[in-house]
């Protein structure tokens, strides 16, 4: 019985397992039929693409081709045209040459035929002399000599008076030639000016503010003023701070430094040191721009881009109260005019007049005139040696090379002479600060130098492996000595000699 059942299961079984091997069979043919499909038809696509790719590159290749067929069509064209012109200019110097040749001929025939009358003319002059001689009993020479006293002697009075007439007429006229071109220069020219003055008033947002720029114990104003070598003033003014010092370029890099380190809001000594020189970099960029626009407005456009920052430069100097740059321009107009007038090379005027004083961007850093350092400053970026000439003799230290000196100089007194231009109060009183700065950085040890409270304090920072602190103090006595034995002021000085210390190190 069991083998009865088991019979049948069995066969169904084997059935089943062929009936699903046929239909396995089957859908694997079917689906490799469908992959052969598919990858017939990315094969297919492929060779679509390949032959466009291919076709495209022949295209392009053709064109480049084509371009530098073309290019060397036109190549040998100008070449053909240039080797035509080359013939042309040769045989153009070989008649010249030719020409040249012929006239040298007859040119050296009618010099010799000269040479020849003029032997003959020497021969005849010489033979009237000897007559002369002997028909008047005196040589040729002694005859001048006689001719000459008789008619001096004669006439020596109404030469006398006709020189001075005539000096006269000459001394009015150029007079009044010259009056009339510095009038017209000055009618035509008419600038403001503003006498600069030595403090700049730096609004605040806050009061509170005032307290962070302190700091603990008053260390971040003095950083601040030992940084930028001017005076803080804190409390005079309500939501304000007054920086103080007599030279322009300080005071407006403390300016600068002082609104960077409040839109930061972080005010430390690092932090100022870093500000104080970010202001620096930035007040280059705009001496570079402030130079650029000034010969811009003067019409000047060839100076090298050096030349065009110690220019700016100027901006940020002063000449007994007139800012030097607003006076180079001033005279640059002037010269610009007067030269036209009179008829000169009015380019070299107009440079000798802007690049009079450029000396001044550099005379507190380097030994010497501003005149002489403005001629070595010129002479290196090679400016035309006519404008060196029309600028050097500004101040008389050196004669008159040409004619546009004399206008340089003209202009010079016109900008500076006219009422409010200066003030001579202001530069005695900067000239007494700069000498209280250069008597302390004559001693060894000196790192740098500020006179500041208006010159009642001399602060001096020393460099501290070379000086002690006993050093310290009699470095500060021996300046103060000197101070007092070669300077006149009001009042007292304070000398404030500095010796800081600091020891730096990293931990990695």
């Amino acid at each position: 019985m069991e083998y009865g059942l088991w019979g049948p299961l069995l066969g169904a079984l084997v059935v089943g397992a062929c009936i699903g091997y046929v239909v396995r069979r089957a859908w694997a043919s079917q689906q490799a039929a469908r992959a052969e499909g598919k990858t017939k038809a990315i094969l297919g696509g492929a060779e679509e693409r390949a032959k466009k790719i291919v076709l495209d590159a022949e295209h392009k290749a053709a064109g480049l081709l084509a371009e530098v067929r073309k290019e060397e069509r036109e190549r040998k064209t100008e070449s053909h045209e240039l080797e035509e012109r080359l013939r042309r200019r040769e045989e153009l110097l070989d008649k010249k040459l030719a020409s040249l040749g012929s006239d040298e001929a007859a040119l050296r025939a009618k010099g010799e035929a000269l040479e020849k009358r003029e032997g003959d003319l020497k021969g005849l002059l010489k033979e009237a002399e000897t007559r002369l001689e002997r028909v008047g009993g005196l040589s040729a020479a002694d005859a001048r000599d006689e001719l000459f006293r008789k008619v001096a002697e004669d006439r020596k009075a109404d030469m006398v008076q006709l020189i001075q007439k005539v000096e006269k007429e000459n001394r009015d006229e150029v007079e009044k030639k010259a009056m009339e071109v510095i009038t017209i220069a000055l009618q035509r020219f008419s600038r403001s000016h503003v006498s600069e003055v030595t403090t700049t008033v730096f609004p605040l947002g806050d009061e509170d503010i005032k307290g962070k720029i302190i700091g603990r114990e008053g260390r971040n104003i003095r950083a601040l003023e030992r940084a930028t070598g001017v005076e803080f003033v804190i409390d005079e003014t309500p939501d304000s701070v007054i920086i103080s010092s007599f030279d322009p370029y300080r005071r407006e890099v403390a300016r600068l430094a002082l609104a960077k380190l409040i839109k930061d809001g972080r005010i430390q000594p690092a932090k100022i040191e870093e500000k104080v020189e970010e202001a620096k970099q930035e007040l280059a960029k705009r001496m570079q721009e402030i130079g650029q626009a000034a010969a811009d407005e003067v019409g000047v456009f060839d100076l090298p881009k050096e030349i065009v920052q110690l220019v700016g430069r100027l901006h940020f100097r002063t000449s007994y109260g007139q800012n030097v740059l607003t006076h180079s321009i001033e005279m640059a107009h002037l010269a610009t005019m007067m030269a036209g007038e009179l008829g000169l090379n009015v380019e070299v005027a107009k440079k000798g007049a802007l690049l009079h004083d450029i000396g001044k961007a550099l005379d507190h850093e380097i030994e010497g005139t501003h005149v002489d350092l403005g001629m070595k400053i010129l002479r290196k970026y090679s400016i035309d040696e006519r404008v060196i000439q029309a600028m050097q003799s500004h101040h008389e230290d050196y004669p008159y090379a040409i004619p546009e000196a004399y206008v340089v100089t003209a202009a010079d007194v016109l900008s500076a002479a006219r009422p409010g231009a200066r003030r001579g109060t202001i530069e005695a009183y900067i000239k007494r600060l700069g000498d209280l700065e250069r008597i302390a950085l004559e001693f060894p040890g000196v790192k740098s130098a500020y006179a500041i409270s208006a010159g009642r304090e001399l602060r001096i920072f020393v460099i501290p492996e070379k000086v002690d602190d006993f050093r310290a103090l009699e470095l500060a006595r021996e300046i103060a000595n000197k101070v007092q034995s070669e300077l006149k002021y009001p009042g007292e000085i304070k000398v404030n000699v500095i010796r800081e210390m600091r020891a730096v190190e990293y931990a990695r």
